[in-house]
């Protein structure tokens, strides 16, 4: 009986500081979350990720578990996950439904837009048990966006110093045309350095446009975002295009995936699309 009690008290105490410990075995199940963790030096901790997480270019080693809105939940158990974090931009609701029911934990982030981003990273960090790297992540994303905005204000002004209102535009995919619209990174970003998205009033984030719109709405200057064999794809819509002053005086750049994924990178993305704004500007 005495022995029995001492083990009990044992496994109690275990449990205890087992129950203590912030996640250790932690599956990924978007990209953009995948982005932060590795940001925050958790590469150790995390068991798996999903097929689309590219970034950094060493979680090519990680297992996968499918993609985001089909993982593998066989797969998910066989590796007995601590937590599994999902986004609400891209896990349907009944992935995380379907995981809580077979006794996994998860957490879900809601951060869409760049201005979300600082306190989501802190919320992720406090769960995770790196509430200090974690902040001054969070204070180097505030501190960038706030120095962007700061140079923006001097850009784009005419010789009375009003502040002029130009228009641009970002295609996610040029057949069939898809844009990025409102309540996205790539959004917010135009918007804080001073420019209109002439997509901001569609009605879903990523819509499909047409030819004829966009060249109502002329942009001043047309993003175009790189991937396998774009270039290609979107000569074609850049040749509809000819007749508009961004694509005949060669306002027309290809930018990365910085901005697609509401992570560490917006910051290189906010910087590279500040980068080409600022040159189109001055070649006016």
């Amino acid at each position: 009986m005495k022995r029995l009690f001492i083990a009990a008290i044992f496994c109690m105490l275990f449990h205890g500081v087992a129950y203590a410990l912030p996640p250790q075995r932690i599956i990924s199940l978007a990209p953009s979350i995948t982005e932060i963790l590795y940001a925050l030096g958790l590469e150790n901790r995390i068991v798996a990720v999903t097929s689309f997480s590219d970034y950094p270019p060493r979680v090519r080693e990680k297992a996968k578990i499918g993609g985001m809105v089909n993982p593998s939940l066989e797969a998910i158990v066989r590796l007995n996950p601590d937590i599994v974090i999902l986004t609400t931009d891209g896990n349907p609701k009944e992935v995380e439904i379907r995981l809580r029911r077979l006794g996994i934990r998860t957490y879900v982030s809601s951060a869409t837009r760049i201005s979300e981003l600082p306190d989501e990273i802190r919320k992720i960090g406090s769960l995770l048990g790196v509430k200090a790297r974690a902040e001054k992540l969070a204070e180097h994303i505030e501190a960038a966006v706030s120095d962007s905005i700061i140079k923006a204000k001097y850009l784009l002004k005419d010789d009375s110093h009003n502040v002029i209102r130009k228009k641009a535009v970002f295609i996610v995919w040029p057949a069939p045309l898809i844009v990025a619209g409102p309540d996205t990174a790539i959004d917010d970003t135009l918007t804080m350095l001073g420019w209109d998205n002439i997509a901001a009033d569609a009605g879903s984030r990523y819509p499909r446009y047409s030819i004829e719109e966009l060249i109502r709405r002329s942009p001043d200057v047309i993003f175009i975002g790189k991937g396998s064999g774009m270039d290609e794809l979107s000569s074609g819509l850049l040749k509809k295009l000819d007749m508009l002053d961004a694509v005949r005086k060669g306002r027309v750049y290809f930018t990365s995936d910085a901005l697609y994924r509401i992570g560490p990178r917006v910051i290189d993305g906010i910087k590279e699309i500040s980068g080409y704004l600022s040159k189109a500007e001055s070649e006016q």
